[in-house]
């Protein structure tokens, strides 16, 4: 089928003979003609020859396959008539050879969206090799480049896009394929988007869009329950003697965390520079958070400081502790609460210690503001999910007794 615009513009999907598959199949092909000048294209599609429809550009049938390939070659035709309606608008003129190109994702696209991308990514892999980000970050940023490349070629049909075409539609849509054609949950979209909203910001910064497009697309983390362990757990672990010696390290790390509030990665970079004695005479752990780059102040109590002892001497380059990975931290920690026959309502993971630190400081009277403080979070508001937490733990608690007072409360109802 022909579109025909303005007289000058037309569009042709027609198929390539000459070049049959070994299953028979033939190439779809696409012809861009402007002022009647034609540059053909491939669309990545190719069918039954016997099955076209000449007059339409159609494959003919209702069979699944059918469907399925005209809605693809009906986005091929919205596509390119999108780029020659923002060509015309935003160049007042436009070539066939642009079109292609455009459409295709090359030649003239030197800052396109996944150009750009690939070198934050690089950037960002050289601050990882100086310690400056974490290698886990990085690790998420080459996820979300291949996701979205992914999803450009499944839905685009092409290698590459133009930063104009990063729209709120695009990035919705781009929600939409995580969620389907991944399957991931709400949080991790939510975790997914940032990097691609970094490379927006980008974008604007060096000029190659003028309005952020995530200003009109919405999404928040879904809060979830915190696991967390009671005081009387954690005095259950730190006089626990672990079954197999390679477990000690990860239980003192564990306890640690549970009375600093310090997260596994900020633990794996504390350094004996961070232990200063302040202003009260106390010794005081003085850091930023890895993950933020908040400042994260925490008063040393008795058991974390003879921690720190206990391992002194043993690691090279001024760091307190010889720290395994997260995984062998996290595999390490499931069996130390098995061998104490702790149950909890959530899965234990070392990052459960901060979590634990927080709603047990709290329970023992530490105003939210300095835990908010020492926990280095930069709103109020997420230290708040622990005193939400603690409550939640006081309301299942009058759950289970409210039963022994349900006769007395129906004799006085009965006064009433």
């Amino acid at each position: 089928m022909e579109t025909v615009k303005r007289s000058t513009f037309k569009l042709l999907l027609y198929l390539k003979k000459n070049e049959p598959k070994k299953n028979g199949n033939v190439p779809v092909m696409g012809r861009i003609t402007i002022d009647g000048t034609p540059k053909t294209f491939g669309t990545k599609l190719e069918i039954d020859p016997n099955s076209w429809d000449l007059k339409h550009g159609r494959v003919l049938g209702k069979s699944s396959l059918a469907l399925s390939t005209n809605q693809k070659l009906d986005k091929i035709r919205v596509r390119i008539n999108k780029i020659y309606d923002e060509m015309l608008k935003d160049e007042g003129f436009a070539t066939s050879q642009k079109v292609k190109l455009s459409f295709l994702g090359v030649g003239v696209m030197e800052d396109s969206l996944l150009k750009v991308f690939k070198k934050n990514n690089e950037d960002f892999e050289k601050m990882v090799s100086k310690g400056e980000r974490s290698q886990s970050t990085y690790y998420k940023y080459k996820i979300v480049f291949n996701h979205l490349k992914e999803f450009i070629t499944c839905r685009y049909y092409r290698d590459d896009m133009a930063f104009r075409e990063l729209t709120c539609d695009f990035i919705r849509e781009f929600d939409l394929f995580l969620r389907v054609d991944k399957g991931c949950t709400h949080n991790t979209v939510w975790v997914y988007t940032m990097p691609l909203y970094r490379v927006a910001e980008i974008a604007i910064k060096n000029g190659l869009i003028r309005r952020n497009p995530f200003e009109d697309y919405e999404i928040s983390m879904k809060e979830n329950d915190r696991s967390y362990l009671l005081k009387e757990h954690v005095e259950t672990l730190l006089f626990h003697t672990p079954t197999k010696e390679k477990y000690e390290l990860i239980k003192d790390l564990f306890i640690f965390s549970c009375f600093t509030g310090l997260a596994y990665i900020d633990i794996k970079k504390l350094k004996k520079s961070n232990i200063q004695s302040f202003f009260d005479g106390h010794e005081w752990i003085i850091s930023r958070r890895q993950k933020s780059d908040v400042a994260s102040n925490v008063r040393l109590m008795e058991i974390p400081k003879r921690l720190i002892g206990k391992y002194a001497g043993i690691t090279r380059n001024d760091f307190i502790f010889p720290v395994p990975t997260n995984k062998i931290c996290n595999s390490y920690i499931d069996k130390l609460i098995q061998e104490v026959e702790i149950i909890t309502e959530q899965k234990v993971t070392f990052h459960t210690a901060r979590h634990t630190f927080g709603t047990m400081f709290l329970t023992e009277g530490v105003p939210l503001e300095s835990l908010s403080k020492m926990m280095g979070h930069k709103n109020i508001s997420t230290t708040q999910i622990y005193a939400k937490i603690t409550s939640q733990k006081i309301s299942k608690e009058m759950d289970l007794i409210s039963h022994k007072f349900k006769a007395m409360e129906e004799a006085f109802i009965e006064t009433i």
